[in-house]
């Protein structure tokens, strides 16, 4: 039994399929499935059902699974000791981000390639997803940091939280009008544009809007807040989206009015797995991402 063959079984796992597992792990086919038939054989048990639509496990092999994955955690552990020791950066870190975060506020691209600099040996991965499949990717293990929106929802110990940004959540408006704000409640009475689901403005709205009693009326939902404020120019309802200044507002030929009753406030943060410890890589890229993105 080689670690290599526990590592092809955990991916065949998690993928369900040994195709996508060959490919996440630039492997032919072929050859994968020859390791896992090995490894089967020097068991003595079959591990997997190939029966079905879907690759599942057998009985052995949800009890062989929590092994296997903790034998690669401390081959891991072992390999990030030593570099610590010999202050060596190698490895992957893989990092997640909210779509539109990483602009001249959020220069994640900078912190990125001063971190490849220094640390050439490191590689790295970024990928933009909603804020709740990050955090669900973070506490898989699929990723490594991330930078999300929160939505007020409980998180939970085993997630290290670092709040870069604190702002208002406001309503955009088309052009004219005397309203100077608007409350929750009104809101309800009106058309809107908002952020997907599974975002962190669009968490804390649909938290604030259950809790005053009323579902809203989400006429569009996009992920670029520029085209949800366009949308709003041309009357087509209230965006809904993080606060804006006034030059910004005009640029999109739209009037941000404060919502109240309760005010309403969106977070971003990093997010990183407080319960285990991480590669020495991916701890120097997240303090590296703390102080580019101003965190505490």
């Amino acid at each position: 039994m080689e670690l290599r063959q526990l590592r092809y079984f955990v991916t065949v796992v998690e993928e369900a399929n040994f195709t996508r597992a060959a490919a996440r792990l630039h492997l032919a086919q072929p050859g994968l499935s020859a390791q896992i038939r090995q490894l089967e054989h020097e068991l003595g048990q079959q591990l997997l059902d190939r029966g079905g639509r879907s690759v599942t496990l057998t009985e052995v092999g949800a009890a062989v699974l929590p092994h296997a994955r903790a034998a690669l955690a401390a081959t891991e552990r072992i390999t990030s000791t030593v570099d610590e020791f010999t202050g060596l950066l190698r490895g992957h870190v893989r990092v997640g981000c909210i779509s539109g975060a990483g602009d001249e506020e959020f220069d994640i691209s900078s912190v990125l390639a001063d971190f490849h600099d220094d640390h050439p040996q490191v590689g790295i991965s970024l990928t933009e997803d909603t804020s709740e499949r990050m955090l669900a990717a973070v506490r898989s293990g699929e990723l490594d940091i991330a930078l999300v929106g929160l939505t007020g929802a409980e998180i939970g110990a085993d997630i290290g939280i670092d709040v870069v940004l604190d702002t208002p959540v406001v309503a955009a408006v088309a052009l004219g009008g005397k309203r100077a704000s608007i409350t929750l409640e009104q809101l309800r009475e009106h058309p809107l544009i908002c952020l997907p689901r599974g975002t962190g403005i669009r968490g804390v709205f649909d938290r604030a809007c259950a809790a005053a009693g009323f579902e809203p009326d989400i006429a569009f939902e996009a992920a670029a807040p520029p085209l949800l404020l366009r949308l709003a120019a041309r009357g087509l309802g209230i965006a809904v989206v993080p606060a804006l200044t006034a030059e910004e507002a005009a640029a999109f030929g739209v009037r941000v009015l404060p919502i109240t009753e309760p005010e309403l406030h969106g977070q971003l943060a990093l997010a990183w797995r407080r319960d285990r410890p991480g590669s020495p890589a991916a701890k120097v890229l997240l303090g590296q991402l703390r102080i580019g993105l101003g965190g505490r």
